[in-house]
């Protein structure tokens, strides 16, 4: 189905907030899977050929197949990002699912995972942009969503109702006193690389440097200002829809997001990526090497 329209803010908004809906309705049955006390790993893998994940687990197979199906009746997209064409046209657009974000959180029975999904639109000079992100965390019970041209809004659902906030960054201006989060892969090499910046960093008097995950909820805490700033030394294409959905909210909060060097980041391939309140980026990238 193709449909190269161009939405606008309050089109996109409306549509996120339609997609946060079907994501919540999955989060329901993936919360449930991690509370239930029979095992909720299918089989563990070591290679990369399982796509960065250890973890095969029942509940992103039913979580794509259900983002998928449902994600097929709305007319706003020409497809998906994984079975795109080779070849793509500026305006057209793909959704992209993610599996569980915080895989290890999950199969640990924390709280901190998360569901995804980004709409890429491919603009004037053919490159793929994420316009729009959900991040939902079920366990939590928040959702960010963000929209190109439209904000971005964190919900939060408890037991006394919903309260939904305009998501604004911190206002820190340097990293003496700042808190910060870091994520590193389960790889030793790269992970090295993270360690090693994050003890660099204890030169600058960061109040915290903190490690939770995953990617996808690092990036909108630094949107919400619950930190000041995030980076990871190596996220791989498989994180490719966690990042995008997070970087969404970044960018509409008036973050800042790139790679380590300052360039943007490439929505094929492998990125080092740090995200920022917008004050305290030149601080931090010296310490980024």
């Amino acid at each position: 189905m193709e449909d190269t329209t161009t939405q606008s803010p309050q089109e996109l908004r409306s549509l996120a907030l339609t997609v946060a809906a079907l994501l919540e309705e999955a989060g329901k049955h993936a919360l449930h899977d991690q509370i239930n006390p029979r095992s909720i790993v299918q089989s563990v893998s070591d290679s990369h050929a399982s796509g960065g994940n250890r973890y095969k687990l029942e509940a992103d197979s039913r979580i794509l197949r259900f983002m998928s199906t449902r994600l097929a009746d709305i007319a706003h997209f020409d497809g998906f990002w994984t079975t795109r064409p080779s070849t793509s046209r500026p305006g057209q657009k793909y959704w992209y699912i993610g599996k569980i974000d915080g895989v290890i959180n999950y199969v640990r029975r924390m709280s901190e995972w998360t569901l995804t999904a980004a709409l890429f639109e491919f603009d004037e000079n053919n490159e793929p942009k994420p316009i729009l992100g959900v991040v939902h965390a079920p366990a939590l019970g928040l959702t960010y969503l963000a929209a190109k041209g439209a904000g971005a809004v964190r919900i939060h659902k408890t037991a006394v109702g919903e309260k939904r906030d305009k998501v604004v960054p911190s206002m820190t201006s340097s990293l003496e006193g700042s808190v910060l989060s870091y994520g590193m892969s389960f790889l030793p090499g790269e992970s090295q690389r993270a360690l090693d910046v994050a003890s660099a960093l204890v030169a600058g008097k960061p109040a915290d440097i903190k490690r939770v995950g995953p990617a996808s909820l690092d990036l909108c805490k630094v949107a919400d200002g619950t930190y000041d700033a995030y980076f990871e030394p190596m996220l791989h294409v498989w994180d490719i829809p966690a990042i995008a959905a997070g970087t969404v909210v970044v960018w509409e909060a008036q973050g800042t997001l790139s790679r380590w060097d300052g360039d943007r980041i490439h929505w094929r391939h492998d990125n080092d990526v740090v995200a920022t309140n917008g004050l305290i980026v030149r601080d931090l990238k010296q310490y980024l090497k």
